[in-house]
Formats: C-alpha cells, structure tokens, sequence
C-alpha cells in the first residue's frame, strides 16, 4: 500500500491543472531530502517531470527545480539525458521557446532550464550535442548548430540584456563540462563561419565578470581547452586569441612592482588602478594559474611568460592569497619558467612520475 508521501507524487500526473500545482509545490523540499520517493516504478515519476516542464510555468518551475535537485544522482542524469525525445524538449525550451518568450520580459524559468542542463552536461553521452542542428530564432542571430546557439545565448543574455529575468550565468558550467571532450575543445577553437569567431574568444571576455558562477565556469573552459598542446601557438598570439591578459589580470591585485618589472609585463597590467582587485574566489585563481602552467608545455610557451613578467605577478600571488592550493599551483609555474632550459627535460620526466594528486586535471 502506497504511501501519504507516495500518493502526493502520483498527483503530478493528475488532469486538474490546480491539483498538480498544489502536489509539485509540497514535493520541492523531498527533492532534496528523501530523493528516492521518485525514483520508484522504474523513475516514472521523473518521467512526468519532464512532460511538466511545459506546463503553467508555476507549475514548470517547481518540475524543473526538482529535476536540478534529481540530476544530482547519475543514475537521474543518464536517464534523462539519455531520453532523446526530452533532450530535444529540453533543448529547444533552452534555445528556441525559451529565446521566443524571452522577447517578453516576464519569461521566468530560462534560468532553471540552464541549470537543469548543466547538470545534464555531467553525463558523457551528452558530447555529441557537437553534431545537433536545429532552426535559430532570428532575434538571437546564431546558426543552426546547437553549440553555436548555447554560446550566443550565454554571451548575449548575460546581466539580464536578453531578459532582464535570466542571466544565463549556468550556461558556463554546461558548457565547462562539455569541454572535457575532444570534440568540444576543437569546437572552442574553430572559427564559425556565420560570424567567423573564435567561440573562446566569445567568452574570455568574462573572466573578470561580477558573477562568481560565469567566472568559474569560464576559468575551467578555457584551462581544459588549453590541454589541447597543439593550440597554444594560438592561445598566445596577440593577433588570434591572446590569452594571457585574460588570465593575469584576474590574479593579479593593487600590489606594486619595480619598474623594471613593470615596462616588460603585458600592456593591460599596466598603470593598474590603485584599487584593482583579485578574484575573491581563489578557486578561480589557481584554475588560471594551471592554465598559465599548462601553457608552459612548449619553449615557446616559456619564453613569452618570462619575457612579459609572469614570474612578479605569481611571486605577489603567492605571497598574498593563503589559499594552500594556489600557492602550490604558484610553486609549480614558478619550477617551469624560472629553471634553465638544459633543466627542463629532467625536470618534465620527474613531473610524470609524481602522483596524480599533484598532476593538472580536466576540471
């Protein structure tokens, strides 16, 4: 015999639009706290969230809370991901019906449809998003490619100027993760025909952005696009991405260096405000610092940062953060560009024997 809790459950599917709404309303707070009340029968009542996304948006905005809340177990992400025809509702919710109501200021769930899908972005078989295609809304002026369209709503959606409702900001952890994969790195780093740009020359732009959520996914897109060794020549050249202002300025602060220092570093590290700041997440700071350590892979690589002064803004990060995780990050970036060139080999053939735990990962 079913239970109280699992009777309410069974209400989300009721005919009585009123009746749904009061059943999915009190379900929210189990969506967190006793999780399994919709896993039974075989997930069907994950199931009916997912046709209720597109009912009353009162009652579309509490199925896709408690759908964020679920796709925290990999079990929910898979079964839903994998779900082909709600993937395509999802989607098109996200980039279409979502851009479509947004030419109306009161759309309210863009921003749960970003996070719903960043949690979805978690499961693996979601890369071959690289290959969908569907028809762009003329307002966002993209193309058909699903990706390109992701992109174009995260950069021009951001701070409410697509919708003063939605910000879009979770986009970045979507798309973080989906840059894990091969496929999606070469995506970031192929210039589009329908505008000719660098998707990662779209949002470098944001990594000094007042939203802690768009700077951190963007920090991690661009530091596991930079596993990709053979890029670097254009991660670093001034004319195509020019990436290391993008990822210096965050770290550094208000400090002040000798002006020897200063009239070789990067032009935008010059003649700073006096109060310029750091990132205050020194999460975000170390990712850039192991981005900055990956892009020592190559000579060329290490002959830019010393000659444009990257070791006085590491050796004043160090000094100023007591964060343990970035000054390790410091102390091995340091290792690279300070040791002697006849050094490196040796020094490249240690690293690959240390222990996992102190290698640069895909975030």
């Amino acid at each position: 015999m079913p239970t109280e809790l699992e009777e309410l459950v069974g209400f989300i599917a009721h005919p009585n639009p009123q009746i749904r709404l009061v059943a999915i309303e009190n379900l929210v707070p189990y969506s967190v706290s006793d999780p399994s009340i919709f896993k039974r029968e075989n997930l069907t009542p994950v199931k009916h969230l997912k046709f209720l996304i597109r009912d009353h948006p009162k009652i579309a905005e509490h199925a896709l809370t408690i759908l964020i809340n679920l796709t925290a177990d990999a079990s929910v992400v898979e079964f839903v991901a994998s779900d082909e025809k709600f993937l395509g509702i999802a989607l098109g919710l996200l980039v279409l019906i979502t851009i479509l109501r947004l030419q109306d200021p009161k759309e309210p769930n863009a921003n749960l449809l970003a996070m719903l899908l960043a949690n979805m972005t978690k499961w693996d078989g979601l890369k071959d998003i690289i290959s969908r295609k569907q028809p762009a809304p003329e307002s966002l002026h993209s193309d058909e490619l699903v990706l390109n369209q992701l992109m174009d709503l995260f950069v021009k959606g951001a701070d409410g100027s697509y919708n003063k409702h939605a910000d879009y900001d979770y986009l970045a952890y979507a798309l973080a993760d989906l840059s894990k994969h091969e496929e999606i790195r070469r995506f970031f780093l192929s210039e589009q025909e329908y505008d000719s740009v660098l998707p990662l020359n779209k949002i470098k732009v944001f990594t000094e952005h007042k939203s802690d959520i768009r700077r951190k996914g963007v920090a991690n897109i661009i530091k596991n696009v930079a596993f990709d060794v053979p890029s670097h020549p254009k991660f670093l050249d001034e004319d195509q991405i020019n990436i290391l202002p993008y990822l210096l300025l965050p770290i550094i602060g208000n400090e002040q260096y000798d002006e020897d220092e200063m009239l070789d570093m990067l032009p935008d590290l010059q003649l700073l405000p006096p109060d310029k700041q750091r990132d205050t997440d020194n999460n975000n700071i170390q990712t850039h610092i192991e981005t900055l350590t990956l892009l020592t892979t190559t000579r060329e690589g290490r002959d830019l940062m010393r000659n444009v002064k990257v070791y006085p803004v590491i050796r004043e990060t160090h000094l100023r953060v007591e964060d343990d995780g970035v000054r390790e990050a410091c102390e091995r970036l340091v290792n690279v560009i300070m040791a002697d060139e006849a050094e490196h080999g040796a020094e490249k053939a240690i690293e690959e024997e240390d222990d996992d735990d102190n290698r640069i990962v895909e975030i």
